[in-house]
């Protein structure tokens, strides 16, 4: 199936927004229930991805990457969570960090059930169900992807809210210096190819795990 580079676009863009907005209600919907409702009281534990999305991270720089024919990645507005409201604050951090990962992960799942539905149903031959295959696809895709970026260990990623909760004195202090530079160190990885090679093997394991669940093939 051929498809230009606008529809390409669009039906990148739908389930990059859900991969992105989900992330973040579920950082923020863990640490409600940890104790800190600062998400909630600032009306961030919704769906609607108006309350979520960042222009540039989650249309501009995916769209010129998907353009690129490269690696695909985007970000939210943070939820804010206020560390010092959690029960457990070591523990809660970690839990709070996870989450947004986990909501990837599942929600890879959950494409992939959608394409599992429609080649039983239609057997994914019409033009409508190519379409929903190929956005489905882009939706496991979008969502290994964000998992496992998101749990590199710079800050600030998921993953380095968990390496944070086991560190203590000077060298987490050290540790949280880094913050500022953060972005731009994963932009320089990107630059170099070093991301693509680092998530590269855990992109394929997840892949091919999901895709022999469901009993799926990429080609």
């Amino acid at each position: 199936m051929q498809l230009s580079i606008v529809q390409r676009i669009i039906l990148s863009l739908i389930p990059l927004v859900f991969a992105i907005t989900i992330h973040e209600v579920a950082h923020g919907w863990v640490a409600n229930c940890l104790g800190d409702s600062t998400a909630k009281q600032q009306g961030r534990l919704t769906l609607n991805p108006l309350k979520h999305l960042d222009p540039i991270g989650t249309i501009i720089i995916p769209g010129i990457l998907l353009m690129l024919g490269g690696f695909i990645f985007g970000y939210a507005k943070p939820v804010p969570v206020n560390w010092r409201n959690l029960r457990n604050i070591r523990r809660d951090m970690a839990l709070v960090a996870l989450a947004g990962p986990l909501a990837n992960l599942i929600m890879a799942l959950l494409w992939a059930l959608i394409i599992k539905f429609i080649i039983i149903f239609t057997g994914g031959n019409s033009y409508l169900a190519s379409i929903f295959i190929y956005m489905s696809s882009i939706g496991i895709v979008i969502n290994i992807s964000l998992m496992i970026l998101n749990l590199i260990p710079i800050p600030p990623l998921d993953g380095s809210r968990v390496v944070a909760s086991f560190l203590h004195g000077h060298v987490a202090i050290a540790y949280a210096r880094i913050e500022p530079y953060g972005f731009l160190i994963i932009l320089a990885l990107l630059a170099l190819g070093v991301l693509s090679n680092i998530m590269q093997p855990f992109f394929q394991f997840f892949l091919t795990l999901i895709t022999q669940l469901f009993g799926l093939s990429f080609t």
